[in-house]
């Protein structure tokens, strides 16, 4: 019997940037590049629906197994692999100390690893979702070219790569219904032509008390000397694309 795809009809601030096809997920170009956009406000173009190497985000692999599995007090993010449109993968409703996103052939995209009390909230997931993809999404320009300026290092202009490597989320305290997070420490650190870069972090309710913690780590290939100019450009090319985009929605 055909299989008919159909958008995911839970009624989810996902919902719309995911279908599902037996029992397995699935994003398209459109759905994949609206959710970096519009949710995270983030304009990678890697992200772009025209990209020859178009990926899925990791902050949407992120907040769906929020959104599948719950919130865990001790949670772990390593992306392996890039996930491009109408690649079938495997998302649990559960995670009992690891769990691995792959798709039908068994390669792995995504290890996830949970500890502590679960929480099935779906105010506070999406307040966490909210507030981690919409700082993750600002990482470029605003965080890392400071870093880069700091250690004289640069992206490669013509091709830049900047890479979710991983992401860690510790909380003391899962019985909140809202969250804020505020930038803790930075740094990066280079080896060769690649850097890897450390975003920390601090989640708040709204009392302003300190309910959790966690941190992104980057990669970022293909570094050079730092040219102030070149930066300069870099960052005022992506802003523009950002402005016009807006403008245009």
């Amino acid at each position: 019997m055909r299989s008919i795809l159909i958008p995911d009809k839970s009624d989810t601030m996902l919902k719309k940037f995911y279908n599902t096809q037996d029992d397995k997920i699935w994003f398209s170009r459109q759905q994949a590049s609206d959710f970096a956009k519009q949710v995270a406000d983030d304009f990678n173009p890697l992200h772009d629906i025209e990209a020859k190497r178009f990926c899925v985000p990791g902050d949407l692999l992120f907040a769906l197994t929020l959104e599948k599995a719950g919130l865990n007090q001790q949670m772990k993010f390593e992306f392996s692999g890039m996930v491009t449109d109408n690649i079938k993968l495997n998302f649990p409703d559960r995670i009992d100390h690891t769990f691995d996103i792959n798709d039908e052939k068994e390669k792995v995209y995504v290890s996830v690893t949970a500890e502590g009390e679960n929480s099935r909230c779906s105010t506070l997931i999406e307040s966490l979702i909210s507030a981690y993809v919409g700082f993750s999404g600002h990482t470029f320009p605003h965080i890392l070219c400071q870093l880069m300026a700091e250690k004289e290092v640069m992206i490669n202009p013509s091709r830049p790569m900047i890479m979710y490597e991983s992401m860690e989320i510790n909380m003391t305290n899962l019985a909140v219904s809202e969250v804020s997070l505020i930038l803790a420490s930075t740094s990066l650190t280079i080896d060769g032509k690649r850097g890897n870069a450390c975003l920390a972090f601090d989640l708040f309710d709204p009392s302003g008390e300190k309910v959790g913690s966690g941190v992104k780590h980057m990669v970022l290939s293909g570094l050079r000397p730092y040219c102030a100019e070149t930066i300069a450009d870099i960052t005022s090319n992506y802003l523009a694309m950002k402005e016009r985009y807006h403008q245009a929605a």
